[in-house]
């Protein structure tokens, strides 16, 4: 497929309009998982009935005697970690540990406030300081210490967790330290028993940080990656990034509920889509965010984990923004309603500000000329459109035109039972 060919809008999704004239008012799905029904309503039923099978699954799966949504396995030999070391046994500024560090978090930072407190009852906090600092961190690291919370007291009844230092203000370490983006935790047992610090260490392991060290015979340090670069929220498009309306372009910074923007309907024209609502909306988070380059000269930018809607043989494909390689084809806008495939010649990390995710009533849109989905996280932009249904009917029949800020609660829930219910080869890891 050339650069610079053009792409007759009816193939972007495969014998779309042949499957509506035959299959009066049954669902069913073609060879790329795409669903289509005849009748809307046929459609929004079938779409509602999905969405609510994930949700009654992602209930059930939370379901259990432990608190939070943990996992139950069945019982198996852990070992402890030996003193001086560390898992994974690589360092932990390396992308596949907790990644390299993203600079000092002060309380005058504006990036301040996305560490969050943790007022867990089943963990102790020293806080020698007296400010609270020890209790704030990111989410992700909030996520991995309750978890963890759960397992020490289940390990060792009548114990609890500790922790001895987490978010520093006082430069009492490294220049570098994740302690100063509240990505890392130094942890001990309520009881300070030395002889089980090794066994805490497997533990935090096994509640997912993503770097731990026995470092200390007094401690363990655990840290995270960042929020952004394992897709935790949704994904997400800067300040700066253009969007097309009736008028003209415009800063997706202006878009408001209600706006119509350029996106692709369901037989792959282009069309203009009315913005329902935000799945996640921050002005004043700064992110890590991938920007995409094609050979015409269209670049997008946005969060790892968002859905990039690609040129395939019989329309389009799926792929996580992180995933892109040079060689895949976006699909950008072109004259009319034709939409224009172009090959990846460069794909960069960077990082930049605001974090806007606009959710169309057709679950596509297209920013800096090349075509994306709305969602994120989800390997399946049919998936995803089915499950987000509930929300975009909330949407329409509120009207509401109040801006959110962050990511939308039904988003945020939907995305949590997704890590339950889905396999793993659809999950953003």
């Amino acid at each position: 497929m050339g650069g610079e060919q053009g792409m007759q809008p009816g193939s972007v999704v495969h014998g779309r309009s042949d499957r509506a004239a035959a299959a009066g008012s049954q669902c069913r799905s073609d060879r790329g998982a795409r669903w289509s029904c005849v009748e809307r309503v046929w459609s929004d039923v079938c779409e509602m009935r999905l969405s609510l099978v994930l949700l009654w699954l992602g209930a059930a799966a939370a379901c259990g005697p432990s608190r939070g949504y943990t996992r139950r396995q069945g019982a198996r030999r852990i070992s402890p970690l030996v003193f001086g070391q560390h898992d994974p046994n690589i360092g932990e500024n390396r992308n596949t540990a907790s990644g390299p560090p993203e600079g000092r978090i002060t309380r005058d930072d504006e990036r301040f406030k996305d560490l969050v407190p943790n007022y867990n009852p089943d963990i102790d906090f020293r806080d020698d300081e007296g400010t609270g600092a020890d209790r704030l961190m990111t989410q992700r690291c909030k996520e991995k210490l309750n978890t963890l919370a759960i397992s020490v007291m289940n390990q060792w009844p009548g114990v609890r967790l500790r922790v001895i230092e987490g978010w520093d203000e006082e430069n009492s370490h490294l220049e570098n330290s994740l302690h100063y983006e509240g990505r890392a935790v130094d942890l001990t047992t309520s009881d300070r028993d030395h002889s089980k610090y090794g066994m805490l260490a497997r533990l935090a392991v096994e509640a997912g940080f993503d770097w731990v060290y026995y470092e200390s015979r007094s401690y363990i340090h655990c840290s995270v990656k960042t929020e952004s670069s394992v897709g935790t929220g949704a994904g997400c498009f800067p300040e700066g990034a253009m969007v097309y309306t009736e008028k003209g372009p415009r800063d997706i910074t202006t878009i408001r509920i209600g706006d119509k923007v350029l996106s692709a309907s369901d037989d792959g024209k282009m069309i203009y889509s009315e913005v329902l609502t935000f799945i996640d909306r921050d002005p004043n988070a700064t992110r890590q965010f991938i920007e995409v380059t094609a050979e015409n000269g269209v670049t997008i930018t946005t969060t790892p984990s968002h859905l990039l809607l690609l040129a395939a043989a019989d329309g389009w494909r799926e792929s996580f923004a992180a995933n892109v390689e040079i060689g895949d084809v976006l699909l950008t806008r072109g004259p009319a309603d034709v939409m224009r495939p172009s090959r990846v010649v460069k794909t960069r990390m960077l990082s930049k500000r605001g974090v806007y995710a606009p959710l169309t009533r057709t679950g596509t849109i297209i920013v800096d000329d090349a075509l994306a989905s709305c969602y994120a996280l989800v390997r399946s932009h049919s998936l995803a459109h089915a499950a987000m249904a509930p929300l975009r009917w909330m949407a329409r029949w509120s009207g509401s035109s109040e801006l959110p800020r962050g990511v939308h609660w039904y988003a945020s829930a939907l995305y949590s039972f997704g890590d339950f219910v889905l396999p793993t080869s659809y999950r953003y890891r």
